[in-house]
């Protein structure tokens, strides 16, 4: 009966420009556009829909209550992580390994927390 997550939704000040820095920096493409709501779809199927926010930004730390960051797969942990340092994308800390993983956070156009993740081997 339950398929799976069919996408996230975040709220933007600027839903395009957001949806076009996810396009630009990781890959998305926009697959689909209705009265400034943005879906965003990356290679391996994984959907975004961006919505216009409405009021003023509640707090945005690793451990707030809610949802705290979106988890980009790559292959390529070294490729990706200097093609973003060579888009200025804002990271938040070095890279480390976790339990065999790499990883490393960094912030999207709109200061959502973002991370790579190359695992050393596939969750169950």
């Amino acid at each position: 009966m339950f398929l799976g997550l069919e996408h996230t939704a975040i709220a933007s000040p600027s839903p395009r420009t957001l949806a076009e820095w996810y396009v630009n920096h990781l890959g998305f493409r926009i697959n689909y556009e209705y009265d400034g709501n943005y879906f965003v779809r990356a290679a391996n199927g994984g959907m975004l829909e961006i919505i216009p926010s409405e009021g003023e930004r509640g707090s945005n730390k690793m451990r707030d209550p809610g949802v705290r960051h979106l988890a980009i797969e790559v292959k390529d942990f070294d490729g990706a992580y200097q093609q973003l340092r060579s888009q200025n994308v804002h990271f938040v800390g070095e890279p480390y390994i976790n339990q065999g993983n790499r990883l490393v956070f960094f912030t999207d156009c709109d200061g959502n927390l973002v991370h790579l993740i190359q695992r050393e081997r596939p969750l169950p």
